[in-house]
């Protein structure tokens, strides 16, 4: 599965799915919007494998889970 990164010199350190440019924020907006799994994956080039990562990133942050930084 695809991670969660953050990377100052990428989207200014917003977490983004690993191997693209989109960040977490973007998904989570995608999703409220109402769009589904498959436009999504159909719209910005990502997987439902992708997605599910960006909700469990979410979730583990409200959990309170520590999210680690990757050093440049």
């Amino acid at each position: 599965m695809k991670k969660i990164i953050i990377n100052n010199e990428i989207r200014h350190g917003k977490p983004i799915i690993e191997g693209t440019r989109i960040t977490v924020e973007e998904v989570i907006g995608m999703l409220e919007s109402g769009m589904s799994y498959k436009e999504i994956e159909k719209e910005y080039g990502l997987t439902k494998e992708d997605i599910i990562s960006v909700i469990k990133y979410i979730s583990s942050f409200l959990r309170g889970e520590n999210v680690s930084k990757i050093s440049v």
